[in-house]
C-alpha cells in the first residue's frame, strides 16, 4: 500500500535526523564543557557574543536562501526535469557564494562599529572582522545543505551534520587549549571551516550536468529564489525578535533570575520536540514541496505527517510533564527548581506546535510569502502581547501560558488558511489521535495542580506507559514489518508487542491485522487499550474531584457515599 510506504518513510527519516541531532547535541555538550573548563565564565560569555554576532550577520545576509533554496530545488525535482534541476543547482550554489561574500564584506567594514556596540569599544574591531570568514564559510555550507536537502539526501545531511560537528568541535577545543581567549575567533572559524569541507565532501556526489544557463534565466531563478529567501528571513526575524522581547519583558517584570529559569525551561521544553520538528523539517518539507500543486495528494501526506509525529510527540511530552522536577535537576541544580511549572506550561504549547507545523508547512510548500510573513507576524503580536498581560498577572509561569495561549492562536489561524489554500481538512485518525492525548496530556498536567506530587507522578507515569504502548500499536498497523530494523522487531517481540508466527516475516507478525479479504476488521487490541485509557482518565478525574471535594468540605470525599449509606 502507498500509505504504509509513506508512514515508513516518516518513521526512518524520523529516526535518521534525530539520531544525528541526538549525537550533534551530545557532542555541542562535550565542546561546551570543554569551552567551560579552559576559559571560565567570562571566556564562555565572550564565546557566546563573537557567536551572536556571526549568527545574527548569517540571519541578515543569508536571505533565509537555505529555505527558499531547498523548496526551489525540492520543486525542481518534482518536475523530473534534469535541465531545471541542474541550473537551480547552479544558482543556488552562486548565490550562497555571492551572498557570503557580501555578508563577510559587511562585517569587515562595518567590525568597529559592531565592536563598539557589543563589548563598548572598539578593541574587539581585529576580531570581529575575523569573523567574517566564519560567515562566509556558514553561508556556502548553507547553500550546499540546501541542495542536499531539497534532493532529498536526509542520510547524507545526517552525517555532514554529524561530521562536522565532531571535527569542529575537536579542531576548536585544541586551538583554545593552546591559545586560550585569543583562540576564540580562530575556533569559530575553523568550525565553520568544518561545516563547510563536510557539506563539499557529500555534495559533490550529486551528480547533476552543467547547464547552459543564459543571464535572464540566471535572474529569474535568483529573483524567485531572494523573493521567497525575503519571506522566509523576515519570518525567522520574528521568532528570534519574539523570544527576545519575551526574554525582556521577564527580566523587566520577575528580575534576572526569572531569566534565568525561563531560558532553561526553554532549552529542556523543546529538547525532545526538536528533533521530530527537524525532522519534519528535513525530510517533510522537501517532500512535500514535490507535490504542493496536487491538493489531494499534499493533504493527505500532511495528515500522514501530522499522525506520525502525533504518535511520536505524545509520549515524551507526558514524560517531561510527569519526570520534569527530575529533568531540571539532572540538567541543571536544586536553584532551577522554580522553572519546572513554566516548562509544564511550555509542554502544552509544544504539543500544539506539533499539531500546527504540519499544516503550515503546505504554506511553505506552496510559496505563498505574504501569507508566511502574515501567519508569522499575526502569531508574533498575539505572543507578545499575551506574554505581557500574563506576566503581569502570574508572573514567570505567565511566559509559559502565554507560549501555550499563542500556539492555541496559531493552530486555529494556519487550519482556516489551509483550508481555504488547499482544501485541508484532519482525518478521522488525527481527530481521534489529537483528542486522546491532547485528553490525557490535560489530565496529567492538571493532576498536579490537584493531587498530591507522588500521587500525580505515579499517574503520569502510568500516562507514559499507556501512551507509549498505544504509540507503539498504532505504528505497528502503519507500516510494514519489514520496514522495521530487525533489533527493533526482537525488542518487540521481547515486550509482546507482536507475536511470533512462521508466516510473515521470517515469524514475526502483528498482533492483529487491519484488514482480512479486503474487509476491514476491527482491531481489538487497539479497542481494548482505549478502553483502558478512557477508563484511567475518567478514574484519575475522580480521584482529583475527590481531593478537591475533601479540601473545600473538610470531609473524606472517600467516605461520603459509605457514610450515607
Amino acid at each position: 500500500m502507498a500509505e504504509k510506504h509513506t508512514y515508513g518513510q516518516i518513521l526512518k527519516s524520523s529516526a535518521v535526523i534525530g539520531g544525528s541531532s541526538l549525537l550533534n547535541i551530545a557532542i555541542g555538550i562535550v565542546r561546551t564543557k570543554g569551552m567551560a573548563m579552559l576559559l571560565g565564565p567570562s571566556g564562555v560569555g565572550l564565546m557566546a557574543l563573537y557567536g551572536s554576532i556571526s549568527d545574527l550577520t548569517i540571519s541578515v545576509a543569508g536571505m533565509g536562501i537555505n529555505s527558499s533554496g531547498v523548496r526551489q530545488i525540492a520543486e525542481a525535482v518534482g518536475s523530473s526535469d534534469t535541465d531545471r534541476i541542474a541550473r537551480t543547482a547552479v544558482v543556488l550554489r552562486r548565490i550562497s557564494i555571492l551572498l557570503g561574500l557580501l555578508g563577510a564584506a559587511v562585517l569587515v567594514i562595518f567590525a568597529g562599529p559592531v565592536s563598539t556596540l557589543t563589548f563598548g569599544n572598539d578593541q574587539h574591531a581585529a576580531a570581529v572582522a575575523l569573523l567574517s570568514i566564519a560567515v562566509f564559510f556558514n553561508l556556502v555550507s548553507a547553500g550546499q545543505g540546501a541542495l542536499l536537502q531539497g534532493m532529498r539526501c536526509i542520510s547524507d545531511m545526517a552525517k555532514m551534520g554529524v561530521w562536522g560537528t565532531l571535527f569542529g568541535a575537536i579542531i576548536s577545543i585544541t586551538v583554545v587549549y593552546f591559545f586560550r581567549e585569543d583562540g576564540l575567533v580562530l575556533s569559530l572559524v575553523l568550525l565553520a571551516a568544518m561545516s563547510l569541507i563536510a557539506s563539499w565532501w557529500y555534495s559533490r556526489k550529486i551528480q547533476l550536468q552543467t547547464p547552459s544557463i543564459s543571464a535572464s534565466q540566471v535572474r529569474q531563478e535568483a529573483g524567485a529564489m531572494l523573493k521567497l529567501g525575503f519571506a522566509f528571513m523576515a519570518s525567522g526575524l520574528l521568532m528570534t525578535g519574539a523570544a527576545y522581547v519575551v526574554r525582556l519583558i521577564v527580566v523587566r517584570k520577575v528580575g534576572f533570575d526569572a531569566a534565568g529559569l525561563y531560558q532553561a525551561a526553554w532549552a529542556l521544553g523543546g529538547l525532545y520536540i526538536g528533533f521530530i520538528l527537524q525532522a519534519m523539517g528535513a525530510d517533510f518539507y522537501p517532500r512535500l514541496t514535490a507535490i504542493a500543486r496536487d491538493n489531494s495528494e499534499c493533504n493527505r501526506v500532511v495528515n500522514e505527517q501530522a499522525h506520525v509525529s502525533l504518535l511520536l510527540a505524545g509520549p515524551g511530552v507526558i514524560g517531561t510533564l510527569t519526570f520534569a522536577p527530575l529533568v531540571i535537576a539532572l540538567f541543571y541544580t536544586s536553584k532551577f527548581e522554580g522553572a519546572v511549572e513554566i516548562l509544564r506550561w511550555l509542554c502544552l504549547g509544544m504539543t500544539l506546535r506539533v499539531i500546527s507545523w504540519p499544516m503550515g508547512f503546505i504554506i511553505v510548500a506552496k510559496g505563498v510569502q505574504n501569507l508566511i510573513i502574515f501567519s508569522e507576524l499575526a502569531w508574533t503580536v498575539v505572543y507578545l502581547g499575551l506574554a505581557w498581560l500574563s506576566v503581569s498577572a502570574f508572573g514567570l509561569k505567565g511566559a509559559g501560558i502565554a507560549f501555550f495561549g499563542s500556539y492555541v492562536f496559531h493552530v486555529l489561524m494556519i487550519y482556516v488558511i489551509v483550508r481555504r489554500l488547499s482544501g485541508f481538512r484532519w482525518t478521522d485518525a488525527n481527530l481521534q489521535t489529537s483528542f486522546l492525548f491532547l485528553a490525557l496530556i490535560t489530565v496529567v498536567f492538571c493532576s498536579y495542580y490537584t493531587l498530591p506530587p507522588l500521587l500525580a507522578m505515579g499517574i503520569g507515569t502510568l500516562a507514559v506507559l499507556l501512551s507509549g504502548v498505544y504509540s507503539i500499536q498504532v505504528l505497528l498497523n502503519l507500516i510494514s514489518l519489514d520496514q522495521i530494523p530487525r533489533p527493533v522487531l526482537k525488542l518487540l517481540r521481547w515486550f509482546r508487542l507482536i507475536s511470533f508466527s512462521s508466516s510473515e516475516y521470517n515469524g514475526l507478525g502483528p498482533l492483529v491485522k487491519a484488514a482480512t479479504g479486503g474487509t476491514v476488521v476491527e482491531n481489538k487490541a487497539l479497542v481494548n487499550l482505549n478502553r483502558l485509557i478512557f477508563a484511567f482518565m475518567m478514574c484519575t478525574v475522580f480521584s482529583m474531584w475527590a481531593h478537591w471535594y475533601e479540601g473545600t468540605y473538610s470531609w473524606p470525599a472517600g467516605w461520603v457515599f459509605l457514610r450515607r449509606g
